[in-house]
């Protein structure tokens, strides 16, 4: 199992175990979290689809495809989040993306900037990738923050990227390179 350790949270793969928890943490911040997100049906508000999504996510691992982790309180062992580093490319592009969400109640504790800059190091250090690419809606200035906070940078403007909401949404497209982290 591995397990990134910061000051003020930690990060550990999660496990089937943790989808209870998990699943509290999406009912709780289901409104909040479809400003930016399509929308799910009912069903991903529940314990077996989360403990599948897991399990999904544990056999992506084995193929060093996707690693979803918990973002922990240090000090509590709360789940306050989670962020994955997914679709991860290898030569000639070695490459991956990087999504997160913090728990609404958790925001503004510098939780999502320090677990982006594990996963970030991780990214590198261990996987050995070479570029980290996030998208970001431009109506998120707290995500934005956090991107460019962690070392990102904007490099471009995707138009109707994502459907949310009814609505295709333009995102914008962050960036980050080994050698400037």
């Amino acid at each position: 199992m591995i397990l990134l350790e910061g000051k003020k949270c930690y990060l550990r793969i999660l496990k089937e175990e943790d989808a209870g928890a998990l699943t509290e943490l999406l009912i709780r911040n289901k409104f909040y979290w479809s400003i930016y997100e399509p929308k799910h049906h009912n069903s991903y508000y529940t314990v077996p689809v989360q403990r599948e999504k897991i399990r999904e996510s544990l056999y992506q691992m084995r193929d060093k495809r996707e690693y979803s982790f918990g973002i922990f309180d240090s000090s509590t062992s709360i789940l306050v989040g989670h962020i994955s580093m997914y679709s991860i490319k290898r030569l000639p592009f070695q490459s991956g993306f990087i999504g997160y969400s913090i728990d609404e109640q958790q925001i503004g504790k510098g939780y999502a900037t320090e677990a982006v800059k594990l996963v970030l190091k991780f990214a590198f250090k261990d996987l050995g990738l070479h570029r980290i690419e996030a998208y970001v809606s431009p109506k998120n200035a707290g995500s934005i923050r956090v991107l460019e906070k962690a070392g990102l940078q904007r490099e471009g403007l995707l138009k109707e990227l994502l459907y949310i909401n009814g609505v295709w949404e333009d995102h914008y497209m962050y960036a980050v390179l080994e050698k400037d982290f």
